[in-house]
């Protein structure tokens, strides 16, 4: 007999069907199961109407619709604001349970907390269940009992957990989808946030589980050669999955199987970058400060330039350094940026323009579709060397060498910076000729900084 007559499955960042471990375990003890998405009034107040991560989830959810009314189903789309419409369609629907996927954001974790007492007083259960992640919270700590702060012991303890109890820890998750709610039950329009003047902009990945399935099909020809192209933004090295991890169209779980099915060293370089996913969702979830301060509180104290013409300059691409200008203007026209292009625009911004880390990851926030806040947070803090494990603040990329050695040919400059695309594979690094502040192909604007100047102050702000 199950436990409860009807379970409500709250979806937030899970928008899939398959290896989903809340839809089990609501299907698992539940007779009948409602698959229920919000759409968050809380987090959309200020958002652009043309946000690409409103974009894609829409995709998302009519993808999941359509595939539930398959299988005698539907899905319930609902707005409003969490504490209120949670428990309101939850008493509408008679629900006994609401089961749901942990979050480790801060703001998230205390929408969960109070959601679920208002729900509670109501007499109607909570069941939560870690999905996103492999390893969450305080699962892997060091010898001392504490989270870790360093990478690579921490990915060390990691593996080694992940071995002793491999079967349960990549267990495949398959719901019980004759539990489902029949379509014909639940009468209510599905919500869009269409509604709420929210228009749809250019995505460089397809939303949904079908599509991830296939960039992870895709991935497999690459993977072998991931660790020797991967940045090298010229090349389609990367599996292009960022966005369906972020909004769990894909599962840890499928994502880490799959990396141990292909046994090469690109494939233990990639599964390296999943547990870098990690790694930030703990740092997020046990020292939540460091989502509006430094991860070493110390350098709270750094007196950043509040340059604006230089901060807009860098958000449009018009700093004069090319490599950075083609990674920010990729960004703004596609929603994408390539890992290794991120940190060296991140440095450029930090150490070079001086200007706080917290002003670029707010500006990767508003236009990446793969941010997520525990990632976007640690990459940043880790460029601009105010974070746990971080780069050390005295060595600074010089954002020229990288372009000659990661884009040696040009190629991706080229195609963002068109201004540039008649220089030969020398030139277009540093287009300058005859001195720091001599005349660049027209169009294209002179550099507004010495890096080697400002290198050295960099090094004189972080040593103060």
């Amino acid at each position: 007999m199950s436990g409860f007559k009807r379970s409500l499955v709250w979806l937030r960042r899970d928008l899939r069907l398959s290896d989903h471990r809340v839809l089990f375990e609501a299907c698992a003890s539940s007779e009948e199961v409602v698959p229920v998405f919000l759409i968050d009034e809380d987090i959309l107040d200020g958002l652009p109407k043309d946000n690409r991560q409103v974009h894609f989830i829409q995709g998302c959810l009519d993808e999941l619709d359509e595939r539930l009314r398959e299988k005698g189903s539907r899905l319930v789309v609902i707005r409003g604001r969490p504490r209120e419409a949670i428990p309101a369609l939850a008493a509408r629907l008679g629900a006994e349970a609401v089961f749901f996927g942990h979050d480790y954001e801060p703001a998230a974790k205390k929408r969960d907390q109070e959601v679920g007492k208002i729900l509670s007083k109501q007499g109607v259960q909570v069941r939560a269940y870690k999905d996103q992640v492999i390893f969450e919270s305080r699962e892997i700590l060091g010898g001392s009992g504490d989270p870790y702060r360093v990478f690579t012991p921490y990915s060390k303890n990691w593996l080694k957990t992940l071995e002793s109890g491999i079967e349960g820890h990549l267990k495949d998750y398959r719901p019980d989808f004759k539990k489902l709610v029949a379509s014909g039950k639940i009468a209510d329009r599905n919500a869009r946030f269409s509604e709420l003047g929210f228009v749809e902009s250019f995505l460089f990945v397809s939303p949904g589980e079908k599509a991830a399935k296939s960039l992870l099909r895709a991935f497999t020809k690459k993977i072998t050669a991931y660790h020797e192209q991967r940045d090298f933004p010229a090349l389609e090295g990367t599996s292009g999955l960022s966005p369906h991890f972020r909004f769990g169209t894909i599962s840890p779980r499928e994502g880490v199987r799959f990396a141990r099915e292909h046994l090469s060293a690109g494939a233990k370089t990639w599964l390296n970058e999943l547990i870098w996913r990690e790694f930030y969702q703990m740092i997020l979830d046990q020292f939540p400060h460091v989502e509006k301060g430094a991860f070493k509180p110390e350098y709270d104290r750094l007196k950043w330039s509040s340059n604006q013409a230089h901060l807009r300059a860098w958000c449009e691409g018009r700093t004069g350094y090319p490599i950075v200008d083609a990674a920010m203007r990729q960004l703004n026209q596609t929603g994408f940026m390539h890992n290794r292009l991120r940190m060296v625009a991140a440095m450029f911004l930090t150490k070079d323009l001086l200007i706080d880390w917290r002003e670029g990851e707010r500006y990767f926030a508003s236009q990446l579709l793969d941010h997520e806040l525990a990632a976007n947070n640690g990459g940043w803090q880790w460029s601009a060397s105010t974070g746990c494990d971080a780069q050390p603040y005295f060595r600074v990329m010089n954002p020229i060498s990288q372009s000659e050695r990661f884009d040696s040919e040009g190629e991706f400059i080229r195609k963002y910076v068109p201004e540039l695309k008649g220089l030969d594979a020398k030139r277009i690094h540093w287009p300058h000729e005859g001195g720091l502040f001599s005349s660049a192909p027209a169009g294209y604007p002179e550099p507004i900084v010495d890096h080697k100047t400002q290198r050295l102050k960099a090094i004189a702000l972080f040593k103060k």
